[in-house]
């Protein structure tokens, strides 16, 4: 299974986490992956500047935007 992890560090959600948060849920959703893909939340360790930030299959990326966000799932689930 598949897993993407989102700060959920006060930060990351002040500079656009809990919009990405959203974003990822209703993407997971129209693409029909909720049973392929384990969504769970992080905590900043100590990298709160180059937020906002998320993991996918342990591959981290940082200031992410929705653009950003949006090319990031098409090219990685």
């Amino acid at each position: 299974m598949r897993e993407i992890k989102i700060c959920m560090g006060s930060a990351c959600f002040a500079k656009g986490n809990q919009e990405n948060l959203e974003f990822i849920k209703n993407y997971l959703d129209e693409n029909h992956l909720e049973a392929k893909i384990k969504l769970t939340g992080d905590l900043c360790g100590d990298k709160c500047e180059k937020g906002p930030r998320i993991i996918i299959d342990e591959e981290e990326y940082t200031n992410i935007t929705r653009q950003k966000l949006e090319q990031i799932l098409r090219n990685n689930l």
